[in-house]
């Protein structure tokens, strides 16, 4: 099954396009599991899930039962292969989500028991788990840099209409390959009549654009009502659904 890292600059709507692709893969037939590793917690919301489910770096005991240790030695490899079944919360169409939330560092980086167990955790999902994933990882390049999405198929960055956004999206590419991700996708988030131009930028950084949500604002009244943006027949859903059928070819 695909494992799918949905990435980007702050802001630019990951989280909404990761919510959406994975309720249409579910409803395509596949087992999916929705991880929110955004620090913002907000994916319960794009699937549809009233309320976020209490994030796995609150369970303090639970780490320091599985990853802690005496006098402050941490487990490299601490027992994650059942905490998708026993904290993994169902939502509409049978998607699963599990939430990470974050951990504090201090000074230049966290190697903790949290940290230890969160990236156990991320590569028994990545390399062991027979379902669709869907990551939507936090706001730009730190977590290519920790190195936590190594092994995934398939990473989408989402950019939005600026320099920021597009050059962000350079970096993450580059971070990216070296770590062995090598098939990349960009969409470009709010698109308009500058979706030509950004394309030929991003192919600077060989990115390749696999489809233009156009700006709707059924979306940022989806997200005041609390409502799962694919529960509406927007121009919007409908470019994301062009997007999930790509990648779904690719899967065949």
């Amino acid at each position: 099954m695909i494992k799918i890292a949905i990435s980007g600059k702050g802001g630019v709507g990951k989280t909404t396009l990761s919510g959406t692709l994975a309720r249409l893969f579910a409803r395509n037939g596949r087992d999916v599991l929705a991880i929110d590793a955004d620090p913002s917690m907000n994916l319960a919301s794009a699937l549809g899930i009233k309320t976020t489910p209490k994030p796995l770096t609150e369970y303090k005991e639970l780490i320091d039962e599985r990853a802690g240790g005496p006098a402050g030695v941490f487990k490299l490899n601490p027992k994650v292969d059942d905490i998708v079944e026993k904290f993994g919360v169902i939502g509409p169409d049978n998607v699963k989500l599990l939430v990470l939330g974050t951990v504090e560092r201090g000074g230049s980086g966290c190697m903790c028991p949290a940290s230890s167990f969160l990236k156990a955790l991320m590569r028994h999902v990545i390399l062991k788990i027979n379902s669709v994933v869907i990551l939507d990882m936090e706001a730009g390049i730190e977590h290519l840099g920790r190195g936590t999405t190594k092994g995934i198929d398939y990473m989408i960055i989402v950019v939005e209409p600026g320099a920021r956004s597009i050059d962000t999206a350079g970096r993450i590419a580059e971070l990216g390959r070296q770590i062995g991700i090598n098939k990349f996708g960009v969409v470009i988030n709010k698109a308009g009549d500058e979706g030509r131009e950004i394309e030929e930028k991003l192919a600077l950084f060989d990115l390749p654009v696999i489809g233009m949500i156009p700006f709707d604002s059924y979306l940022v009244k989806a997200d005041l009502a609390n409502v799962s943006p694919i529960e509406g027949n927007s121009a919007a859903i409908l470019a994301i659904t062009g997007i999930f059928e790509k990648l779904t070819s690719k899967m065949e």
